[in-house]
Formats: structure tokens, sequence, C-alpha cells
């Protein structure tokens, strides 16, 4: 005889209702705090909007932002994550249009560079450019995880195309991570749009250092190389 489950209580039914009741209320807040934040960010152009006016921008009290957030840095932790996310499913539909590795890696720096292009997007994202260092600091977990999905795409692509090369793939993920970020930091400090023809340098850049095949020279033959340049320069600067 098959066995017949306990009826599940009113009082459970009237607990689960309550706590669902509570859970929507709590998004319903969280995206009023979100989309206050970026509202002040974009009419004002303050990276470092207060609490304060976030809060009359939100219509919500302090008591309201503090079931969610520690602090204002805590709101911004989540706020970069969520952006990281949100590039990194971006990057990933334009990855799926390309067939080859070095498609790819354009594709990866041009969806990054492409942030300064968009003045909203651009407005929005300038905020955690002037306040990264505070941010991974204090919450550097966090940070990790987000940024190391974006360096994850880059090394499966630079590990999976036959048409790249690379001792360490990581570490080649690394180095082109900071120089698309770095860049993206510099126009958006500077408020300025990268131009087509620089974002092509920086990917006809990347992709040469990893369809060559060469390896760097190391420390020894580089010292080795100058040492020799430099006894073959005369001392009134010409060379023999």
């Amino acid at each position: 005889m098959a066995s017949v489950s306990a009826p599940v209580s009113a009082a459970h039914r009237r607990a689960d209702r309550s706590l669902a009741d509570r859970h929507a209320g709590y998004v319903a807040e969280i995206e009023r705090i979100i989309d206050a934040t970026y509202r002040v960010i974009e009419r004002t152009g303050n990276v470092d909007p207060t609490m304060r006016d976030i809060l009359r921008e939100a219509q919500l009290s302090t008591p309201a932002f503090y079931r969610h957030f520690r602090s204002k840095d805590e709101l911004f932790v989540m706020l970069l994550d969520d952006g990281r996310r949100r590039l990194a499913s971006s990057i990933a539909r334009r990855m799926t249009r390309e067939t080859t590795g070095a498609g790819k890696l354009r594709a990866w720096i041009s969806a990054v560079l492409a942030q300064a292009r968009d003045a909203t997007v651009s407005a929005r994202t300038r905020p955690f450019v002037a306040s990264i260092d505070r941010l991974v600091e204090r919450y550097p977990a966090e940070h990790r995880v987000s940024e190391q999905l974006l360096l994850d795409q880059l090394a499966d692509v630079i590990t999976n195309s036959p048409d790249l090369v690379s001792a360490d793939a990581l570490a080649d993920a690394n180095a082109i991570y900071q120089l698309a970020f770095g860049a993206l930091a510099w126009h958006l400090r500077n408020r300025s749009s990268p131009r087509p023809a620089d974002i092509d340098h920086l990917v006809d850049f990347a992709t040469r250092a990893l369809t060559t095949g060469s390896l760097p020279a190391t420390k020894s033959s580089a010292t080795k190389s100058s040492a020799t340049k430099s006894s073959a320069t005369k001392p009134n600067g010409g060379t023999t």
C-alpha cells in the first residue's frame, strides 16, 4: 500500500506565503536601490555618490538599506560583480559568432572597450574604475570570483584555438586582461571614447603575440644583448 505523505499544516502554508511575500518585497527594495544608484551617477556625474543621495532617489529609509547591505562599498562590489557577469555573457554571445581563436580574441577585447564607447554604459562603469582599489582591498574574494569569469573566457580561447600559440594560457590571458581593462580605465577617467583604430591596434598587438609562436627573450639573453650593444657604442654616442 502506497504511503500517504502528511498534509502540510495551515501554519506552514501561511509561513511559506509570508516568506515569499517578504522575499518579493526585499527583491523590490534592492532593485530600487540599484536603479537609484545608477540614476544618481548618470544625472550628477558623481563617481562616488553619497548614501543619502541614493536613498533619497530610491525613496527608501536608512534601515531599508542596511537590511540588504552593510555599507555603500558592499553595494558597489555587488554592482561590479553584476556588471562583470553581464559583460561575460555579452562576450560569450559575441564569441559564438566567431570561428577562429583570433576572431574570439577580437570579440573579447572589443566588448571590453565598447564600455567606453556607449555614454550610458561608460557613466555607469566610471565609478567602479574610481573605487576599484578600495573595493578590491575590502572585498578581495568577491573581486576575484567575477574577475576570474573573464580571465577563464580568455584562457579557454587561448588553450583551445589551434591558430593561437601559448606556453602559459592563464598568464597570457592575464596580460591581455590587464591591457584591455587598463585601456578601458584610461578612457573612462579621461571621459574619452576609443576609436576603432585604437581597438584594432590593441587587438592586433595581442593577436600577434599569440600567433608568432616566438618566446620572449630570457633575462640572461636580454642582458647579454644589452651588453653587446653597449660595447659596440662609442663614448660619443656613435656606433662602430
